[in-house]
């Protein structure tokens, strides 16, 4: 028994806990933890496209839109500007796979995959304004402070990798609109909050601050933090159950751990040839290489952000635009599907794709100083949009619900942004009712007081 002990005070240790720390009772809250059920999906790349991709350009083919252009269209919903007459989309859509579901030529190398895919044409959201819109995609509530989706797989997963952050964004070209509560950890414990990775910097230095210590050797470095830690322990003790104390030692500890991982997750040279050509060339194509790398050590949430910079928000140009940033993620998504796959690890790897909203089948109608006179782009739409998933168990080949014949609302199988959540949870194996967190004398969970989990989404 004594033994025993002394093995589990080393791999302890190992982990980066000195002995004084197990001693007084405090455990990892990023150790690995089992969910409520067998989940099929063990971790998540979440490719969001920032500032809502047009979902009549991209995965959900209309037709009518042909037929009514620069007519106005019978149904006509409040925008968040004016818009016109139905203007039909730039783009072809062609049949692919066994499915034979259509996608936009805007798409191919995502579209080869599309037999492992399911298409969600019928997302809908609270309004057509970015902030409030993003936080609830990211978040699950558009106005108050909420832990992020990736914070609450955390919390409820911890990590495979103790060396790595666990919940990772990767944004390049600095923040989003909304910046970091995108990746908050809100009332959670800070160490479940999301890990900001700017992508745009290509050495490992730029990419994390001081991810090198010029001063101090490693077993030096081991024991100041061993020495910071017991003050830290004694100072924990006397308040108990401090939040930011606890997050403060797991950064301190995740900092010197991360020293030596990091360094290699984050490099792509490392790759093969042949891999880093599949994926192709740019910052996209790099950060979700990248992507693929960190699940593949462990990391349990990335979230790899597309459009911070030159968002998909085309109110004008939309041909221009649309087609720019798709030739700058369409290959690399594409290879990461294939690239997870012949790995074996599509299948419990979750991967989603999509933005805050759409956008609108109408034409956005200049205003002074907007669109400079322009009519050729799409206003906000939250009414009716669409966004995939792939692997972790997703029934692959399948499209879900539908918008009207113009691209407007959902109108079958209508799925909200909690409906969304839920089914994400319970692909990780939780009851998204029971994933709960005390704070403020009341439970709260991701979906909030709503979401059923989409039954037909899950293989």
């Amino acid at each position: 028994m004594g033994m025993g002990a002394l093995g589990l005070g080393g791999l302890l240790g190992n982990l980066g806990f000195p002995n004084s720390a197990a001693a007084d009772g405090f455990t990892n809250p990023m150790l690995p933890k089992g969910s409520h059920f067998p989940g099929k999906a063990k971790r998540v790349i979440h490719i969001f496209a920032n500032g809502g991709a047009s979902h009549v350009d991209t995965f959900d083919p209309k037709p009518s839109l042909d037929k009514w252009n620069g007519k106005e269209i019978p149904l006509q919903l409040k925008t968040e500007r004016k818009t016109g007459a139905a203007f039909k989309s730039p783009f072809k859509f062609r049949k692919y796979g066994r499915s034979g579901i259509e996608v936009s030529e805007l798409f191919p190398h995502v579209a080869e995959s599309i037999d492992d895919i399911a298409v969600i044409r019928s997302m809908h959201a609270n309004v057509p304004n970015h902030e409030p819109s993003l936080l609830l995609m990211n978040c699950g509530e558009a106005r108050q402070v909420r832990p992020s989706m990736g914070s609450w797989v955390t919390y409820g997963l911890g990590s495979e990798n103790q060396n790595l952050p666990g919940f990772i964004s990767m944004c390049p070209g600095g923040y989003p609109i909304q910046e970091s509560q995108n990746w908050q950890c809100g009332f959670l414990p800070g160490v479940f909050q999301g890990t900001y990775i700017n992508t745009e910097h290509t050495k490992i230095e730029k990419l994390i601050e001081h991810i090198k210590n010029n001063y101090s050797s490693m077993p030096e470095q081991r024991a100041q933090l061993d020495l910071l830690q017991t003050l830290n322990a004694r100072h924990r003790k006397k308040r108990a159950e401090d939040a930011q104390i606890e997050a403060r030692i797991q950064s301190f500890e995740l900092a010197y751990r991360m020293q030596m991982d990091a360094t290699d997750a984050f490099d792509i040279s490392r790759e093969p040839e042949h891999i880093r050509k599949m994926y192709g060339e740019g910052t996209q194509a790099r950060q979700i290489l990248i992507a693929r790398r960190l699940v593949e050590r462990g990391v349990r949430f990335v979230q790899v952000w597309h459009g911070a910079g030159q968002p998909w928000d085309n109110h004008d140009d939309i041909e221009v635009g649309h087609r720019a940033l798709a030739k700058q993620c369409d290959q690399a998504m594409g290879a990461l599907l294939k690239d997870l796959k012949q790995r074996g690890m599509l299948e419990d790897t979750l991967v989603i794709w999509g933005g805050e909203f759409g956008r609108t089948p109408t034409v956005e109608l200049p205003t002074p100083g907007s669109n400079a006179g322009k009519i050729n782009g799409r206003d906000h739409n939250h009414y009716g949009f669409t966004m995939w998933m792939a692997g972790g168990g997703v029934r692959g080949g399948y499209v879900h619900g539908a918008t009207d014949e113009f691209g407007f609302a959902a109108v079958e199988k209508k799925v909200h942004v909690h409906d969304l959540h839920a089914t994400i949870l319970a692909l990780l194996g939780f009851d998204h009712e029971k994933l709960t967190f005390h704070s403020a004398g009341r439970d709260y969970r991701l979906t909030d007081l709503y979401g059923n989990v989409v039954r037909e989404l899950i293989a």
